[in-house]
């Protein structure tokens, strides 16, 4: 009877420190599943942390490239400042290039960024903390070496740095006309008008407007053509001006003021012709009628123009 209890209990013993084993192997597999779900977790916004960090820099790449250049240029003046420096007390030339070397180093690491094109916001965030600590301590060394210019070298400083920034805006200013200038060149060029499409000679009368290649029965003048469609170009009235050249080169001109500006040279003109120009293609003929003077055989030039421009040009010969 005894040797049945003492098995008993230990079987519940067993038991017991199965169950307390299982609820703890339990518990760890519990605990392990979830630091493992939480690694995950912190694992995906790193990654997502690095994304966005990568994006910012990526689009802060132009601003943070400017700035390193801004602290390097520091850093330079910073050195002209020690030179001078030197030069007014050599007691500290120990001091003062121990400091130098340490600026120079600064300007090597940015150059070696720019190099690689690979620098982030943070670098340059740290490189313009050095900036502002080695400046403290220059500005501690002006104090005790160049006590009564202090200000002096400061006002120099401040206006090397006022120089720069202005000669960085004079040049953007220059760089922005220059590009206005372009454009508007374009824009000049590609709002021209062009004739087409001519038909020019001698009529034998003005009512009939029979055509004739004699100079003898010539009595008037006339050329045919198109102004093209142009989207870009000024609409409305519009004067389009005739020239036509004898085979002496006189140039025929019905009154002796029919003269137009073209740039910088007054050229006289024969005929004109108000039009109501609407951006699209319009046909126009122009005449002019043949003095007493009469014509004289030989080959004959047509000029074309409009708002201040040639726009096209024909021939014809008389026999």
């Amino acid at each position: 009877m005894e040797e049945n209890e003492n098995s008993n209990n230990y079987k519940s013993i067993y038991l017991g420190a199965i169950i307390v084993l299982a609820l703890g192997i339990s518990t760890m597999t519990f605990l392990w599943s979830k630091m493992r779900n939480e690694a995950k977790d912190c694992a995906y916004i790193s990654l997502k942390y690095q994304d966005t960090l990568q994006g910012m820099n990526k689009m802060l790449k132009g601003y943070i490239g400017d700035m390193s250049s801004d602290l390097k240029s520091d850093f330079k003046r910073m050195l002209s400042t020690y030179d001078r420096l030197l030069e007014k007390d050599a007691s500290k030339s120990d001091s003062l290039n121990a400091q130098k070397v340490k600026i120079q180093a600064q300007i090597e690491k940015i150059e070696k960024l720019q190099r690689s094109r690979n620098f982030s916001a943070a670098q340059v965030l740290k490189l313009k903390e050095e900036n502002e600590s080695l400046r403290g301590i220059m500005r501690s060394y002006v104090v005790q070496i160049d006590s009564l210019n202090t200000l002096n070298l400061e006002l120099e400083l401040n206006l090397t740095e006022t120089t720069n920034n202005l000669n960085r805006t004079t040049e953007e200013r220059d760089q922005f006309k220059q590009e206005v200038a372009e454009k508007t060149e374009q824009v000049k060029k590609g709002s021209k008008l062009s004739a087409y499409g001519f038909n020019s000679g001698a009529l034998k009368s003005a009512l009939k407007a029979k055509p004739t290649s004699r100079a003898r029965q010539a009595a008037q003048l006339q050329s045919t053509f198109t102004i093209s469609e142009n989207p870009i170009a000024s609409s409305g009235k519009k004067i389009v001006y005739m020239q036509i050249q004898g085979p002496s080169g006189k140039i025929f001109q019905r009154m002796s003021s029919y003269m137009i500006q073209i740039g910088e040279e007054s050229i006289a003109y024969t005929e004109k012709k108000e039009i109501d120009y609407q951006n699209k293609a319009i046909d126009i003929s122009i005449y002019y009628d043949v003095r007493e003077e009469g014509l004289s055989k030989g080959n004959y030039k047509v000029n074309i123009y409009c708002d201040e421009n040639l726009i096209g040009s024909d021939s014809f010969t008389l026999k």
